[in-house]
């Protein structure tokens, strides 16, 4: 029997027919403002795709995944609604489908519901969300971790206001860029990746460049991060680098040419976030603590190391779904041991 069928709170309400003052808008125009993500060719894209495309077919794939995008704006609507066309749904066996392909929505920076899709979802979903009456409100909707998002509309009363957002408090944005852990996997829904827990918590703004199984700092890519406008860099790249040799001979390059170009701009360095490291894994770990141990011995003042004990401080061995991706228990252990070290930055 199907779970909804006996327990309501389980079922997707994927609907806005109820709302027979509704009123749609296009995020693309004013005075809707979109962060992380951009549109170009029919997509909205985390990075431009001829150079995504010449990274790697992985990276080109999972480019137009929309991990990190949000749309923000401030209404007095009494509810906000979502009609999404996607493609390219990511459905796997231990990802929450409301991670993976759902959006979620904050008012005021604070958590109120999210946006689940149906179970079957193919080409895209609308669903509502009530928020009560109460003024002018900060709006934030995040979009899905490993889905594509070709439109949204965002659906609000008909006559309610509307109003650009104001800036982040840190416009310039945190770059991260890693693997399928910084893309988000496994959080259970987009919020609760350890990137959007940092961001509400400074209110800053901030570039996803988390690659499933494809962050292998490739010329290209570093070519790319290494010309964005950034506040601080996060190097979140272990996990993808096929073998050791290739992780010895990439990270501290990525990390030489990033710092070459902007000599004074914060750059942590990070550990995949297991509690407990096989030999393999702790290999790696030495790895990436010798490109921050030669930073620093060449007297760098604004590198710093997490390492996989910092990160699992919060949750220990209890913070992955499969021993690799986090849970959101294991994310904001992550965020955690992050934050600690923005705190002394920003």
């Amino acid at each position: 029997m199907d779970i909804s069928k006996i327990d309501n709170n389980f079922s997707a309400k994927c609907g806005v027919s109820s709302k027979s003052d509704i009123k749609f808008y296009n995020i693309e125009n004013p005075p809707f403002k979109i962060y992380g993500i951009y549109k170009e060719n029919g997509f909205f894209r985390r990075m431009p795709e001829e150079v995504a495309e010449n990274v790697s077919e992985g990276v080109y794939h999972l480019h137009t995944n929309t991990a990190g995008g949000r749309v923000r704006f401030r209404t007095d609507s009494p509810y906000v609604a979502i009609r999404a066309t996607m493609s390219n749904i990511g459905k796997m066996p231990h990802f929450a489908l409301a991670g993976s392909a759902g959006f979620d929505l904050y008012i005021d920076n604070v958590y109120v519901n999210t946006y689940v899709p149906p179970y079957n979802i193919e080409n895209g979903y609308e669903d509502c969300i009530d928020v009560g009456c109460g003024g002018l409100r900060d709006v934030t909707v995040n979009f899905p971790l490993y889905s594509n998002v070709t439109e949204l509309y965002v659906g609000l009363s008909d006559g309610a206001r509307i109003e650009a957002p104001p800036p982040y408090s840190y416009e310039k944005p945190i770059v991260f860029y890693g693997s399928s852990i910084t893309q988000g996997g496994c959080a259970s829904r987009p919020g609760t990746c350890y990137e959007s827990i940092v961001s509400r918590y400074f209110d800053c703004n901030y570039i996803n460049l988390g690659f499933s199984g494809n962050a292998r700092a490739e010329d290209t890519m570093i070519d790319y991060v290494k010309g964005l406008d950034m506040s601080v860099f996060v190097l979140d790249y272990d996990h993808n680098a096929p073998n050791e040799e290739h992780l010895r001979a990439t990270h501290e390059k990525m990390f030489n040419a990033v710092r070459e170009k902007h000599p004074s701009l914060p750059i942590i360095i990070m550990s995949r976030p297991k509690a407990l490291l096989n030999e393999w894994e702790t290999e790696r770990l030495d790895i990436i603590t010798k490109t921050y141990k030669n930073a620093l011995s060449r007297g760098d003042k604004n590198v710093y190391l997490l390492t996989n004990k910092d990160l699992t401080a919060l949750c220990g061995n209890e913070g992955t779904v499969d021993n690799c991706h986090p849970t959101d228990f294991g994310f904001a252990s992550m965020a955690q041991a992050v934050i600690s070290v923005l705190n002394k930055i920003l």
